[in-house]
């Protein structure tokens, strides 16, 4: 008897199950609301589609296990992503001071538009694995607290009732899966929502000429400044472009006029970002999106969680996306997955439940960095600083001062920027103890820049 697997989502959490699910069952079914590009092309359905990604290591390597056979980075870097090292491809001004490139690899991450990334992933799994796209909107589950046995899809054709013997819902932000729940006997799944207002603002331009291989600029919110945190980036992106992303929490918005918009990122704490764009050709107008929040649902812990279900990605958890996790943890939630069905297949009781307290894990580690962050900005809503955030936050502070300066101090934050490892990496005897030395270079005054980087820049 042929077995089938149901997915909820075809964005980058949907697609990465779907290929999960896939090596134990007969066909996937890959359930989307919307008509997806067949090409690298932006879809209504992903808010945050057109503002900055960078895919970490950590997703990367999650995403090459789940595609076996085919390369994921080689496949985008020929389509014209940008690969990056954390340690010298990059120039950071933190909350403590710039940072320091260094020599050496480090850790890479790819940068590139979210719509290249999402379609070359798709392309790969539809083209290596039986997964089956489908184009319909699923409207309940099928079956009790106890078991899901498929779902109700509402089609271009009417509605369709379709059997299934394990399904995700993988549906992003906009996810109805708390309603679906409480219609089968599932009522005590907690949600919680830390919202700072953030509001991303995105441009496009084309690279000059002589700037192709300038590093990734990031200017960083100062979330401790009792201030709204305004930040801004350019990165490179396929086609010989640059994204200028501009992003300020509740009170510190950046405007979606274009003048107005390059003034913003002048103003801030240095004025790089600027002066990169002030001397590029716009290639687009800007593009503003609110759609922003840190929102959880604690499935791991209901009391009643029924077999053959599974909740990922965005569905279970969305961050504020200025941190750069949440392609990665989607990623590593498929992973997990994949690892969970590997030992037992879909039948093995018990299955549905150990796979989201794995993944919660995973989820856990991003929400603590993310939140713990927004909680300082001003206004921000769902949460406050408590004793162990400013434990957390003093410490955390220490750490990336000692970053300026300090090479092990750095290795530690890589490796979590990056995904590569959790956050109990600084914790570790010898980043404790980078931390407790502090910087052993002295501070930086300026961007670490090249002599022909700053004429590209405009600095003196």
């Amino acid at each position: 008897m042929s077995r089938r697997g149901v997915v909820i989502g075809a964005g980058l959490a949907g697609v990465l199950a779907a290929a999960a699910l896939s090596t134990v069952v007969d066909e996937v079914v890959l359930w989307d609301r919307d008509d997806l590009p067949d090409g690298p092309e932006h879809r209504k359905g992903l808010p945050q589609g057109l503002h900055a990604h960078l895919l970490m290591a950590g997703g990367l390597e999650a995403m090459e296990a789940l595609v076996p056979g085919v390369s994921i980075r080689e496949r985008l870097l020929a389509a014209g992503a940008r690969e990056v090292s954390l340690a010298s491809g990059m120039v950071s001004l933190g909350t403590e001071g710039w940072f320091r490139r260094w020599r050496g690899p480090g850790p890479r991450m790819l940068s590139c538009s979210r719509a290249l990334l999402d379609w070359v992933v798709r392309d790969a799994v539809l083209a290596h694995t039986a997964v089956r796209l489908r184009k319909g909107q699923v409207v309940e589950l099928a079956g009790d607290r106890r078991r899901i046995e498929g779902v109700r899809v509402s089609t271009p054709d009417g509605d369709e009732d379709l059997h299934a013997d394990f399904v995700v819902d993988a549906s992003g932000r906009g996810s109805r899966v708390s309603g679906w729940l409480r219609a089968v006997g599932v009522t005590d799944v907690r949600e919680r929502t830390v919202d700072a207002g953030l509001v991303n603002a995105t441009r496009i331009y084309r690279i000059p000429e002589g700037a192709e291989d300038f590093p990734v600029t990031v200017l960083n919110a100062d979330p401790y400044g009792s201030r709204p945190g305004r930040s801004g980036m350019v990165l490179p992106i396929e086609g010989g472009r640059w994204m200028a992303s501009l992003a300020g929490t509740r009170g510190g918005e950046p405007p979606s006029d274009p003048d107005a918009f390059l003034r913003y990122a002048l103003e801030l704490p240095h004025p790089l970002v600027g002066r990169l764009i002030s001397g590029a050709e716009p290639l687009t107008g800007v593009h503003v999106s609110r759609s922003t929040s840190n929102h959880r649902r604690y499935a791991e812990k209901a009391r009643h969680w029924p077999e053959r279900f599974v909740v990922l990605g965005d569905a279970l958890a969305g961050f504020n996306p200025a941190y750069g996790q949440g392609m990665s943890v989607a990623a590593l939630g498929a992973r997990v997955l994949a690892r969970e069905l590997g030992r037992t297949g879909v039948d093995e009781p018990g299955l549905a439940r150990r796979v989201q307290r794995g993944v919660a894990g995973v989820v856990e580690a991003a929400w603590t960095l993310a939140v713990g962050q927004d909680i300082w900005f001003p206004g921000t809503r769902g949460g406050s600083p408590g004793l162990p955030d400013r434990l957390m936050m003093r410490y955390t502070r220490r750490m990336i001062r000692a970053t300026t300066g300090s090479y092990s101090a750095a290795t530690a934050v890589w490796d979590v920027t990056s995904m590569t490892a959790g956050p109990t990496r600084l914790l570790r005897p010898r980043a404790v103890l980078a931390a407790a030395i502090g910087p052993v270079k002295p501070p930086l005054t300026g961007p670490p820049l090249s002599v022909e980087e700053r004429k590209v820049a405009g600095l003196p």
